[in-house]
Order: C-alpha cells, then structure tokens, then sequence
C-alpha cells in the first residue's frame, strides 16, 4: 500500500483507541458525587483553631456528632398530647441508624408554643448524612404539629441535596448549550457532534482520574469543584477545538490534501493551545497555597481536566478531522483555492484598530478605569450559611422557626476547651461576652443536669456556650472572634474556641489569606510564561495589565449588578480568589491565540500588519471561544446556590468583556500604539516596519 495511501491510518487507530478505552471513562462522571466531602470542617487545615477544638474534643467523647435541631410549632399553645407525641418521636429519632449518643428530651419554649429536639448525628458519614436528616424530618413530620429540621445537619443536608442536581441538570444544560453555539457558530450538523463527542471524552477522562485520586485520598473533591470542573472542561475543551477547527478551515482553502491542512493546523495551533492550556493549569495549581483544602483540592481537579481537554483536542479531534475533511464542514464546505473573503465585522474591526489606535484604547480604557471604580462596593465579608441558597430549602425555614421561640444558637454553641484550673474564670469570661446567653460545663455525661461537676480530661474542660444569634450568622461569627480574645487574656486558661460558627470564621478567614497571598502568586507566574511564550517582556506586561484591569472592571459591575438587580446579600471571601483565577488564567487564553498569530505574522510583514492580520482572521473564533466560554460558565447558574452564580456571573461577564473589548479593541490598539517596542527583548524589537 503506497504511503499516501495509508496517512488515514493512524487517524483511524486514534480514533478508535479513544472511542474504546476514553467512552467508558464518562461513567465515573456520575461516580463523582459518591467521593465528595462537603462539611466545611474537613476544608480546614489541622492548624485552624477550630480544627484543633475538634481534636480535643475527641478527648472527652468518641463520638463525632453534627447536631440536627428539630423544632416542633404550635402558635395557639402546645398540648400535652403534643408534647406526648413529641416524646414517641425521640424514640424513634434515637433508633435511627446514625445517631451517636443520646437525642435530647424535648424542651420547651418560653412562650410555650414551641418544643425542640437535639439529634446528635455521626458527623463521618458524610454525604450520606442527607438520608438521615430526611429520615428525621419524615418521623418529624408524621405528627399534627408544623416541624422543622435545621441546625449544622440539616443546612449540610441541603448543601448536598444541592449538590446532587450536578451530575444530571447541569451537564444537560451545558451540553445543550455549547451544541446550540457550535450549531449556529458552524453552520454544520456534523462539526458539533464531533466537537461534543471530544469534550465527552476529556470530561470522562478528567473524572476517571480525579475519581481515583479522591479515593485514594490524594485530593479533596466536593459539590463546588464538580461543578467547576464540569463547566471548565466543557467550556477550555470547545475553546481548543475552536482554534483548531478555525485554523484546519482556513488551511483547507490552501491546501488540497485535507491531511496536509490537518498537519499545518495543528503544527500551528499546539503551541497557542499548550501555553494557553498550561497557563491555566498553573494558575488553578496556584491553589495549592491555599490554607483551605477545599481549594487545594480545586487546584488539582480543574489542572486535570484543562490537561484532559488539552489531550483529547490534540489528538482524538485531529484525528476525526483528518478523517471526515471536508465533509465536518457539510453543508458550507471550505473549497481549495478559495478567499474566505474580508472576514466580515472582523475586517471593518481591523480597519478602525489600524486608523485610530490611540482613541480606540484610550476610549475602551476609558470605559475599563470606570466600571472598575466600582470594584471597592463588592461587599465580600462573608454571609449567613442559611443565606447561600436561592431557593427556598427546610434548613432555612427550620433556623427561622427556631429564632421565633427560642436562643437562635440553641444546638450549635461555641465549644471552649481550657485548663480546668481556672474553669471558674473561663466561664466568667465566657459569659461577659456580649451576644453569649447560657454557658455550660461538660459534665460526666453530655446531657446531664446543669450544675453537674465539669468532667476534667487531661487536665482540660469543655465549655459549650450558646450564642443569642443564628449559629450561621455574621453576627455569631463576631462574637466567636470577641470571644477568641477574651479567653485568651484569661491567665493560665490556653484556651480555644471552636464549634460551628468558629469553623464558619474560620474558613472565612482563610479565604481571606488566600486571596492576598494566591493573587500576587497567579499574577508573577502568568508573567513568567507569557515572557517565556512570547520571548519579550514588554508584552507580557501589557497584557496582564488589561487583564487585571478588565478583572476589576467585572468586579466593579458585578457589584452593581449583585446588590442592585438581584439584591444578594453580600458574597463569600472567596469569591474574588476565584473569579481572579479563573478570569485572569482564561482571559489571558484570548490574548495568546491573539498574540502567538500576531507574533507569526509579524515575522513575515513587521508588528503593524500582524496586529491586522492576526485580529481579523482571529476575531470570528476568539469571540465564539468567548461566548461558548461564558456560557458554560453560565449553566452555574442552574444549582440553586449563591456562591456558584456569583462566580457563574463574574466568568461570564468577564470573559465576554476580555474577548470583545480588551482583547479586540484594547490590546491590539495598545500593541500598535507601542509598535516594534512591544516585542522587546526579541529581535523583533529591533525590526523596523
């Protein structure tokens, strides 16, 4: 067989080899959920004080327990048939497979219409605590009376209840998008099919790997890192297949072997594919700084799948591109020879950039400096727990039941553990807090009477402080911080605070770290590699610095949008680490495909022409890779939870903004206005036009 006639050999081979071994890889996508960790105390570090709180307190009981608080209403008075009622359900809330310990006996409130039930759950079961709090709310509410289930249970409960719609609504919504792009981008039934069936594979891939690396305990998964996981993978693996497919096009006009054009394509978009890839690898691997191992555990998922994605698309789509030729592109079929004419909106965009640089940058600038003076109303000090979800869930009713009759932090004290020698000046210290009502000794047993003799273990003592507000509340969360101080001006006492709302303050703080210290991190390494990408300095700085600027001017309307339009009630620290990450690492994507074509074409016929050049035959798939980007990003918005939406706006938003006006008006006319200069060190500095 001639060597001609065999070059669809190894397409074939690849072909098939990632049909046969990658197609059944995409079961482990659904197995994902079944390895997550959500209980915001396993996202702490063991140096977090609310972490060693919990250490301690395994001195005291071998039982970890999250408490369900189970809330029993009647608003015209309680019964004694009701409270008898009440009574037959403790029974049964203690035969329940997972309760550890003893269920409290119902306590009334003061005002005589309410009763509540602590149900001390085992806190190692994980996700599946969600079944138990379900069991509990169905004997709850089998009765005549109104009931409610919150406290640290129920909200985890919900959390994973949340959760659990990822594996099925959001890849349907973000598939069904991403072919709707691809339909109307294309113009072809057959192109978004192999697209799709590329980023099945990569997503199948990424999750097989990230599923072996949960179990085995080398990372950390949960609910929010599957989802960006999901999104990312879809959205990075379309952008890939995007460029290639742009560029396999336009070869195919000049080349009249189809394999030739799929040779010079992907000679000449690996390079941009791997440095833009490997940009956001590195950036997301930045997150292995983080004190919070939910976020060291983001790092390492959202590299895998950018790894995964970069994979598929330099080798499986190729292949199925070489071997389909002209006929993907059915029925508008790219023909040898042929001008793919002035490239439209494109040119005209060219023509503007190349007239009047300085206006076009100053102006978008303009309009950049603006909307980022807004960035400082992005109110980012944290929220209620109760407060992340956006549609009505149990847990939140069950904490507004609670605070109508009872001490709203009832069931989720603050937990302080000090030198028993000085237990009698702890506790008075404790109770001179403003926001702390009723402080208690452990005593022998957990549910004994008050005044019973504290239990002394290694010379140590808990003390469980019921707070006035919500548990989950921002209010809380500052009395635990007042009481952190207080306790430790106590002499002699080397006491720490922990419980719910210290692990609340605690990864809030930590947030908060991270954001300081991974920002600076992200920002010197994307330096580096576009230096090293781009062989010059001049240029790196420019483009980071329309990045960043563009980051802050999404921030800026953002917040606008947040507070004045959905009327969200502030946002988690965390929030602006990840949008930086996720917009500075993808918007700086649309700047390398734009800059390693304007850097290839600048070789030829000198930076001014490459700049024109590069931005109109780059302009068409840049933004479509913008748009597919952003709304994959999007479909975060399905999961009910604030979190996800506030980072699936920030993305979207930002990275529409970096594909339309930073990297289509701001960079090119910035690169003009500076010229040869750009490029300096590199010899291209030195070329004269």
């Amino acid at each position: 067989m001639p060597a001609r006639s065999r070059r669809w050999l190894l397409p074939a081979v690849l072909v098939i080899v990632w049909l046969a071994v990658g197609g059944p890889l995409g079961s482990f996508q659904g197995q994902l959920a079944g390895v997550q960790e959500n209980d915001n105390a396993a996202f702490l570090p063991s140096e977090a004080e609310s972490t060693q709180v919990i250490e301690l307190q395994r001195k005291f009981t071998d039982e970890e327990v999250l408490p369900a608080i189970v809330v029993y209403e009647r608003l015209d008075g309680l019964s004694q048939g009701d409270q008898a009622a009440v009574a037959e359900d403790v029974a049964e809330f203690a035969e329940l497979d997972g309760v550890l310990g003893e269920v409290s006996p119902p306590i009334p409130s003061e005002d005589g219409q309410a009763l509540q039930v602590i149900v001390p759950i085992d806190a190692n079961l994980g996700d599946e605590i969600a079944a138990v709090v379900e069991e509990v709310r169905g004997i709850a509410g089998s009765g005549e009376l109104d009931s409610f289930v919150t406290g640290p249970a129920g909200i985890l409960g919900d959390f994973v209840v949340a959760f659990g719609s990822i594996d099925g609504l959001l890849l349907l919504v973000t598939a069904a998008v991403v072919a709707l792009i691809l339909i109307l981008v294309y113009r072809s039934p057959l192109l978004p099919v192999i697209v799709l069936v590329a980023v099945a594979l990569a997503l199948g891939t990424a999750s097989a790997v990230v599923y072996a690396l949960t179990s085995a305990g080398v990372i950390t998964l949960n609910g929010q890192s599957q989802g960006i996981l999901l999104v990312l993978v879809f959205g990075a693996a379309t952008d890939y297949a995007l460029l290639l497919i742009s560029r396999y096009r336009e070869e195919l006009r000049r080349q009249e072997n189809k394999y030739d054009a799929v040779r010079v394509a992907l000679r000449a978009t690996a390079l941009p594919i791997l440095a833009s890839g490997g940009t956001v690898i590195v950036g997301v691997l930045c997150l292995l700084f983080s004190e919070l191992n939910s976020n060291r555990g983001l790092g390492p998922v959202a590299a895998i799948g950018i790894a995964s994605s970069m994979l598929v698309q330099l080798t499986f789509l190729p292949a199925a591109l070489a071997l389909f030729g002209r006929a993907a592109f059915w029925p508008i079929r790219p023909k040898y020879g042929s001008d793919a004419g002035d490239h439209g909106i494109w040119g005209r965009v060219s023509g503007l950039v190349g007239r009047r640089p300085r206006a076009v940058w100053v102006s978008s600038a303009a309009v950049l400096v603006v909307a980022a003076a807004f960035a400082t109303q992005l109110n980012t000090s944290g929220i209620e727990q109760t407060d992340v979800f956006l549609t009505e869930v149990p847990s939140v009713a069950g904490q507004e039941a609670l605070a109508r009759h009872f001490p709203a932090g009832t069931g989720s004290p603050a937990v302080i553990v000090g030198n028993a020698d000085v237990v009698d000046e702890l506790v008075g210290a404790v109770q001179g807090v403003d926001g702390v009502g009723v402080v208690t000794a452990l005593g022998e047993s957990p549910a004994g009477p008050p005044g019973a003799p504290p239990r002394v273990v290694d010379g140590l003592v808990q003390l469980n402080a019921v707070l006035d507000e919500p548990a989950d509340s921002r209010a809380a969360v500052e009395t635990v911080r007042e009481l952190r101080e207080v306790v430790d001006d106590v002499p002699g006492a080397a006491a720490l605070v922990g419980g719910f709302t210290a692990t609340q303050l605690d990864t809030q703080d930590a947030a908060a770290r991270d954001q300081s210290v991974i920002i600076p991190i992200i920002t010197i390494v994307i330096f580096l590699i576009l230096a090293l990408l781009l062989r010059a300095l001049v240029a790196p700085v420019v483009l980071i610095a329309t990045v960043v600027l563009s980051f802050l001017a999404t921030l800026g309307v953002s917040a606008l949008v947040f507070e004045e339009i959905f009327g969200f009630p502030g946002s988690d620290p965390g929030v602006v680490l990840f949008g930086f990450i996720f917009l500075v690492a993808l918007g700086i994507d649309y700047n390398i495909f734009l800059m390693t074509r304007v850097r290839e074409e600048a070789q030829q016929v000198g930076t001014r022409q490459g700049v024109l050049t590069g931005l109109r035959v780059t302009g068409g798939v840049i933004t479509s890779a913008g748009v597919v980007l952003a709304a994959t990003f999007s479909a975060l918005g399905v999961l009910p939870l604030l979190f996800l939406a506030q980072i699936a706006f920030i993305v979207a938003f930002g990275v529409l903004l970096d594909a339309t006006i930073v990297r289509s008006l701001l960079v090119p006319a910035l690169t003009l206005e500076i010229g040869e200069k750009v490029w300096w060190p590199s010899r291209l500095a030195l070329r004269r036009e």
